[in-house]
């Protein structure tokens, strides 16, 4: 059966997504890309911005499930603050289209993706090239994303037995 994942890099300036179908072990890429928002519009209406773009992903690409990075908190507490809006906007619309949504930390996604949780961007961006040929892949951010689609490509299985309460051997 073919599955086919959103991953979402929550960011309010550039919010990261990438959309992957999933077939037994076989990954392919489909798109990828960023929602970009005016850094000097307000609040609301970036927040906008980010919900109308991935309700527009979500209609055009009709994926079953999603995966959003969890945040991690910084020393700028309004930075920190801001993203979590945009992580807030990120969770609630594939939520809100009926969408399973998982989260992942950084760790996590760095380890299912490189085998490492101390691998850089660059390492993680390359093995994400290597795991899904043929992705042009023009922003970290989107990088990201299709990193956040792998692992969860990965993880799905025993998360879902997880939730039915099923023992993995």
């Amino acid at each position: 059966m073919t599955i086919r994942l959103l991953g979402i890099d929550p960011g309010l300036r550039f919010t990261g997504w990438g959309v992957v179908e999933v077939e037994g072990n076989a990954l392919r890429h489909l798109a990828d890309g960023v929602i970009a928002t005016d850094s000097g519009a307000s609040l609301p209406a970036r927040l906008c911005v980010l919900h109308e773009g991935l309700a527009r992903l979500i209609a055009a690409w009709h994926p079953q499930e999603a995966a959003v990075e969890q945040t991690y908190v910084n020393r700028n507490g309004a930075s920190t603050l801001k993203l979590g809006y945009a992580r807030g906007i990120a969770l609630l619309t594939p939520a809100e289209a009926g969408l399973k949504v998982a989260e992942y930390g950084a760790m996590e996604i760095k380890r299912a993706v490189v085998g490492t949780g101390a691998a850089d961007k660059k390492q993680v961006e390359m093995m994400v090239r290597r795991l899904l040929p043929g992705a042009i892949i023009k922003r970290s951010d989107a990088s990201d994303a299709l990193a956040l689609a792998i692992c969860h490509a990965h993880h799905r299985e025993s998360r879902l037995a997880w939730a039915a309460g099923v023992r993995m051997a």
